[in-house]
C-alpha cells in the first residue's frame, strides 16, 4: 500500500480524472484487489489532500494527527472492499473505522453528530 500525501490542486485532478469529480476530496482510495478477495500483494493507493485534512480537522476541533490517522483508516477500508454508498453499508464501514481507531487512542470520529 502506497500513501501519497498532496495539496488540493493535485487531488482534485485525480478526483476529476478518476471519479469525474472536478473537486478536491480529503482521500481517494485505488484498489488493486477484487473488494474482499484475500489480501496479498499489492493492495492499492492511498491518496490525501493536505490542505483539505488540515481544514477539516480544524472545523471539527480535531487534532491534524488524529484526522490525517482516520482517514487513512477509512481509505484503507476502502482499499479492502468497504463503501458507504448506502446506509448499511456507511454504519458498517464506520463502525470499523470506530473500532480500528479506538485500538489506536482515537475517538470515535462520529460520535459528536
Amino acid at each position: 500500500m502506497s500513501i501519497l500525501l498532496t495539496d488540493d490542486a493535485h487531488q482534485r485532478i485525480l478526483n476529476r480524472d478518476w471519479r469525474n469529480i472536478d473537486n478536491p476530496t480529503n482521500v481517494l482510495s485505488f484498489p488493486q484487489l477484487e473488494p474482499f478477495s484475500p489480501v496479498s500483494g499489492l493492495l492499492g493507493d492511498i491518496s490525501l489532500a493536505r490542505e483539505t485534512l488540515d481544514r477539516e480537522a480544524a472545523d471539527l476541533g480535531k487534532t491534524f494527527s488524529d484526522h490525517f490517522v482516520h482517514l487513512v483508516v477509512h481509505g484503507f477500508l476502502h482499499l479492502l472492499g468497504y463503501d458507504h454508498i448506502d446506509d448499511d453499508e456507511a454504519l458498517q464501514m464506520e463502525g470499523l473505522e470506530t473500532q480500528i481507531l479506538a485500538a489506536l487512542g482515537i475517538a470515535d470520529p462520529y460520535g459528536d453528530r
